[in-house]
This record gives structure tokens, C-alpha cells and sequence, in this order.
């Protein structure tokens, strides 16, 4: 397939399915609830212990306490021994309990530790390095989130293919560093474009992907028109030996498919519009 329609396939590598840092997430998040869990399980050994000392204490202190149908008569002679083993024993418990807290306290910071991490990890490998869009991994994951959401809620959800014109020309006589600043460049305007729930993806190259929910077909010419006038104010600006300029395709999706039929949609759509050269809007 041609440089303009192999925007959306797939090498071989891009559809082994590899293990998800959200899945070692979630087994983080469980973890920290069943350490609350056991919190819970020491509250309760300490108020279970409380009854106990506090009916001992009330069975050394009253005598007369009837205690199953008894009464219970205590030698003086031995209420030291017995408070001393009692002041052992809670000292004993307080030991185990803060040691256990201690534990648990420490266990539960270095899960919370490794989450924060794993979510700042999980964000970098998202996220395009020089564009700083969504890159084609997060494409791949949330693309099919979407398309799943809009078939179960019937919702509108339109796609739309970008592709620069010229950038290999541009990169070819001017430099690679140049061709990473109108990639830059051009990010900063789609961020300025597209905002709110419309989430915009590199999926390489100078081909981009902007995936818009609850938006029909034909309203996504408001933003296209918006991105044009934005490039061309890039163009006066800029004072370049070039201009930016692109491509694009708008494709819905179709309520029943899935997100790779879509896909190949709005993929066919540009190709069809470079290949056959027709005039951008």
C-alpha cells in the first residue's frame, strides 16, 4: 500500500498484544484495598481486646461482680501478680499492633509509590516525545474504548485523517530539524483546534489522527475550517521557504463496525483524495 493509504495498517510487531501497564494498576489497587481490609481486621482485634481487659479490670475491681451466675472472690494477695501480667499483656498487644501498623503503613506507601509511577509511566508511553500528542500505542487503546462506547450508547463519532503535503520535500531541503519543528508546530495548532472530548493522535510520520465523540459527520467541517485558517495564519507568520499545508479525510463511524473498519474508512478516504489529487478544502 502507498505512503498515503499505509497510514493505518499495521506492521506485524504493532499487533502483538503486550501486557498493559493498567493491568498492574489494578492489581496495585487491590492490593491497597486488602491492606484496608486488614486495618479493619486490627481495629477489630483491638476493640475486642478492649471488652476483655475492661472485664477483667471491672472482675479485679468489684468482687461482687456475678460473673455466670458466681460470685468471684479474689485473695488480695495476688491482685499485684495480676495487674502486672495485665500491664504485660497490654504492652505485649500494643508491641504486636504498632508493629503490625508499622507493616501495613509500609507496604501501603510503597504500593502507592509504585502507582504513581506506574501511571507516570504509563502516561510517558502514551504520549508522543516531540509532538507531545497521543501517540499510536494510546491510539490503539483508547480508539477501540470509543468505538465500543458510541455503538452501546448509539452516539456520533467521527474520524479525521490529517497527512502534511510535502514533508518529505521539506525535511529533504531544509533539514530534519526543520521537519521536527512543523511537526511541532502543527501539533501546537490541532491542540489549538481541537479541544474538550476531541483527542488527537501521531500515528507517525506527518500523519495524524483526530478522533472527535458525540460529533457528526458534518459538523466536523467547523474545526477543518477552523485548522485551515489556523495553517494559513501559520503561513504569513512563519516567513519560511515553504508552506504547511495537508490533507485530510473525515470518516464516521457506523454504528454495528468496529473501530479497524473505521479506521480503513477514513484511510481509504485520504488516500483516495491524494492519489487522485483533489483539491484540498
Amino acid at each position: 500500500m502507498d505512503a498515503g493509504a499505509g497510514g493505518m495498517s499495521q506492521s506485524p510487531e504493532d499487533r502483538i498484544t503486550q501486557p498493559s501497564m493498567l493491568v498492574r494498576a489494578e492489581e496495585i489497587q487491590k492490593q491497597i484495598q486488602q491492606l484496608s481490609g486488614r486495618d479493619l481486621q486490627l481495629w477489630s482485634i483491638v476493640i475486642l481486646v478492649i471488652l476483655v481487659l475492661t472485664s477483667g479490670l471491672l472482675a479485679l475491681i468489684l468482687p461482687n461482680l456475678m460473673w455466670a451466675q458466681r460470685v468471684v472472690h479474689i485473695d488480695h494477695a495476688y491482685l499485684p501478680q495480676l495487674f502486672f501480667g495485665l500491664i504485660s499483656l497490654i504492652l505485649l498487644f500494643n508491641i504486636y499492633l504498632l508493629a503490625q501498623k508499622r507493616n501495613l503503613n509500609t507496604t501501603r506507601l510503597a504500593l502507592i509509590r509504585e502507582l504513581v509511577l506506574n501511571e507516570r509511566l504509563e502516561s510517558l508511553s502514551l504520549i508522543d516525545p516531540l509532538t507531545q500528542l497521543l501517540n499510536r500505542r494510546a491510539m490503539n487503546e483508547l480508539v477501540p474504548r470509543e468505538v465500543a462506547r458510541s455503538n452501546r450508547m448509539g452516539s456520533s463519532l467521527t474520524f479525521i485523517a490529517i497527512d502534511l503535503n510535502g514533508f518529505s520535500g521539506i525535511t529533504a531541503k531544509f533539514g530534519a530539524l526543520e521537519g521536527d519543528r512543523v511537526l511541532v508546530d502543527f501539533a501546537k495548532i490541532l491542540r489549538t483546534v481541537f479541544r474538550g472530548a476531541d483527542l488527537a493522535f501521531r500515528q507517525g510520520g506527518d500523519e495524524f489522527l483526530v478522533m472527535m465523540p458525540d460529533t457528526a459527520e458534518e459538523q466536523a467541517d467547523v474545526p477543518v475550517h477552523r485548522l485551515l485558517r489556523e495553517v494559513d495564519q501559520w503561513n504569513l507568520g512563519s516567513k519560511k521557504g515553504y508552506e504547511l499545508s495537508f490533507s485530510f479525510a473525515v470518516a464516521a463511524y457506523v454504528t454495528g463496525s468496529d473501530a479497524e473498519d473505521v479506521l480503513r474508512a477514513v484511510d481509504r478516504k485520504l488516500y483516495s483524495k491524494k492519489h487522485n489529487l483533489m483539491p484540498v478544502f
